[in-house]
């Protein structure tokens, strides 16, 4: 009998200590935690999780929120969640904005590679509908597009060497239907007999 009430004090001990440590690891905020979670947002930040993955990075700042909310209210184990819910969101918002990132980066270098072809043909239609002495309203809309289009590609340049793909895809997305819109106008202003056929 003895025996048995030895073990039953070591189990009851053990229990003590186990529910001792647990009570330990919420007796304080998670000041580990939050500083992981605030490091894990600023590491997304620099990633262009804020343009990239708008979503998972704004969600990770209000969990961020929310736990310090927490600890304000010393409620230290609502804190430990939202702490670890924020570091795990800006993580997963990392990784998306660097993949996001790269795609975007693809589209933007195919769309500045695509424009100068169409500048170029949006320029041979105006100068055969110069020399076709077109409308003026018509030359003047057409000259007005043309050089809005080329202020376009200049910003686009410009915002590809920051690095800024959003903005070049923003900025060129609607360049090609306004070019090609340009060479159907002026087709349809040329002279029958100075109509380009193709």
């Amino acid at each position: 009998m003895p025996a048995r009430r030895f073990l039953s004090s070591l189990a009851l001990l053990a229990a003590l200590a186990a529910l001792a440590t647990l009570t330990a690891a919420c007796a304080g905020p998670p000041d580990k935690e939050l500083q992981q979670a605030q490091e894990a947002i600023d590491t997304a930040k620099n990633a262009g999780a804020d343009r990239y993955a708008a979503d998972d990075f704004n969600a990770a700042r209000e969990a961020l929120k929310q736990a310090n909310d927490a600890v304000v209210q010393r409620d230290y184990r609502l804190a430990l969640n939202h702490a670890l819910d924020a570091r795990e969101r800006a993580q997963s918002a990392a990784k998306d904005a660097t993949d996001r990132k790269a795609a975007v980066r693809s589209e933007a270098e195919r769309a500045m590679v695509a424009i100068g072809p169409a500048l170029s043909e949006a320029h041979t239609r105006l100068r055969a509908a110069e020399a076709a002495r077109v409308g003026t309203r018509t030359l003047a809309e057409a000259r007005h597009t043309i050089a809005s289009v080329e202020q376009a590609v200049q910003k686009a340049g410009a915002a590809r060497d920051r690095g800024d793909y959003l903005e070049v895809v923003d900025l060129l997305k609607t360049a090609m239907p306004r070019l090609q819109g340009v060479a159907q106008d002026l087709q349809a202003a040329m002279p029958p007999g100075a109509r380009r056929r193709h």
